[in-house]
């Protein structure tokens, strides 16, 4: 038999493991597709191969303030604009067309009010409709929208050194180091340099901490614990580390699991015995005798048996996706 690469595939395979065509299978076909979610569901939440490890980046984004005409380029980026009406201010951190991207937002912007630049003297005014004037960006949030796919998050990197957050390029303290010290370590063991670096991780280890994130799969939001307006900037980027379920639509192999065989054909065979039990004991024409009960209790003896097996040979450690 060919491999299964398709969801219907995968059904008809576990269709004819219980007897189809030869048997008449008693379920509807919106059952069948229940009972196939419910199989991929714990596939990818529980085994090994349901997951993959992903990096998440993420481009971070300001407020955006729509105003009524395309005069945002008559504001100087940088500067602090201030609301006529609620006396809000913010800064521009880009504009464009009649688009402010803005931060470090104090007050609340109202619709329809004046908006004056304190330092280009510019005048605009702020769109009318309230769903859309003012959309919030990742700072103002406080969180970073995630995808659907995502199971987990259970890190944040961290970048930069212990002589500052945006130590790169020729002040980085390893740049340095290894500049200073490259013909010590053409010419000699590296003993030395071994000792350093050990002490720099430490250093590291005490003074720049792992970032506290948090992640809660049924919000899609992806928390860091810190104040996000002081500590990034717009268009600054991070990466973080986490799990992603496997999509049996963009990877078709999924369905050819062999776990998930015989889990979606347990199901399926556990529905069929909720459907026929109500007739169990009843005689058909020839002298045929419908057991409801006993394919149910098969199915869920069945059932047990596998969900058993993904805990003791499939599921990864818990530890692996907390975060």
């Amino acid at each position: 038999m060919a491999a299964l690469t398709t969801r219907q595939e995968l059904i008809d395979y576990s269709l004819r493991r219980l007897g189809f065509p030869v048997i008449e299978i008693n379920v509807d076909e919106g059952q069948i597709e229940d009972r196939i979610d419910d199989a991929l569901q714990l596939w990818q939440e529980y085994h090994f191969d349901g997951v993959e490890r992903v990096y998440i980046k993420r481009k971070l984004t300001g407020t955006e303030l729509n105003i009524t005409s395309a005069t945002a380029e008559t504001f100087t980026k940088g500067e602090k604009i201030q609301g006529g009406t609620s006396g809000a201010t913010a800064i521009i951190q880009s504009r464009e067309g009649s688009q402010f991207i803005i931060d470090n937002i104090k007050g609340t912007w109202q619709t329809s009010e004046t908006v004056t630049g304190l330092e280009s003297s510019s005048v605009a005014t702020t769109n009318s409709n309230a769903a859309t004037f003012l959309v919030k960006g990742d700072l103002e949030n406080g969180f970073i929208p995630i995808g659907d796919d995502i199971l987990g998050v259970t890190r944040m990197f961290k970048f930069g050194a212990v002589v500052g957050s945006k130590s790169d390029g020729l002040f980085d303290v390893d740049y340095q180091f290894a500049l200073n010290d490259m013909y010590n370590l053409l010419s000699a063991d590296v003993t030395y340099y071994s000792m350093v670096k050990t002490h720099m991780n430490l250093l590291e280890s005490l003074f720049v901490t792992e970032r506290q994130v948090r992640f809660n799969r049924k919000t899609n939001r992806l928390y860091i614990d810190t104040d996000m307006d002081k500590t990034f900037d717009v268009g600054s980027y991070i990466v973080a580390e986490g799990w992603a379920v496997v999509d049996g639509e963009t990877y078709g192999e999924v369905y050819n699991d062999m776990w998930l065989k015989r889990y979606s054909t347990a199901l399926i065979k556990r529905q069929w015995g909720e459907n026929m039990k109500k007739f169990g004991g009843i005689q058909m024409p020839g002298g045929v005798v419908l057991n409801g009960d006993q394919i149910y209790l098969e199915a869920v003896n069945e059932i047990a048996t596998i969900e058993e097996e993904m805990q003791i040979r499939y599921e990864l450690p818990p530890t692996f996706m907390v975060g």
